[in-house]
């Protein structure tokens, strides 16, 4: 089984994505109906060139999203897409870039149980957390 997050976007699919690749060094394969297609013609008026898919894989992970069609569009509420890495440096690297025309909840400090944590909402409307866990100490097991 895996579990992966479905982001959903008012038109910026394609342009979220683009930047999550280059930020996050993944390969993305995006889906849309070109005019012409015989997708095309099913979809909603207004669709335009929104995206129907976006794929990124960021080594064995899959983030994955698509535009809504226009009009049904809600924001995300309730839950972060979190980035765990094992490097400080890129913990920061990361949150650096994220947070270009983001939100910051919370900046990327040490916390009791990470090296690095932070929390925002990028420029795109997605909330994100970066997460450079400490050693575990925990003897008991």
């Amino acid at each position: 089984m895996q579990l992966n997050a479905y982001l959903s976007f008012d038109g910026q699919c394609a342009d979220a994505f683009g930047f999550y690749a280059k930020v996050l060094n993944g390969t993305l394969d995006l889906t849309r109906a070109p005019a012409g297609s015989p997708l095309a013609d099913q979809m909603p008026p207004g669709w335009g060139d929104r995206v129907l898919h976006a794929r990124l894989a960021v080594g064995e992970s899959v983030l994955m999203g698509s535009d809504c069609p226009s009009g049904e569009f809600r924001p995300a509420q309730g839950l972060q897409v979190n980035i765990g890495v094992d490097d400080e440096a890129e913990a920061e690297r990361i949150f650096g870039a994220l947070s270009e025309g983001a939100t910051v909840q919370m900046p990327l400090a040490e916390t009791f149980w990470a090296r690095r944590f932070g929390m925002l909402v990028d420029r795109y409307g997605t909330p994100w957390m970066v997460n450079c866990l400490k050693p575990c100490t925990d003897d008991a097991g």
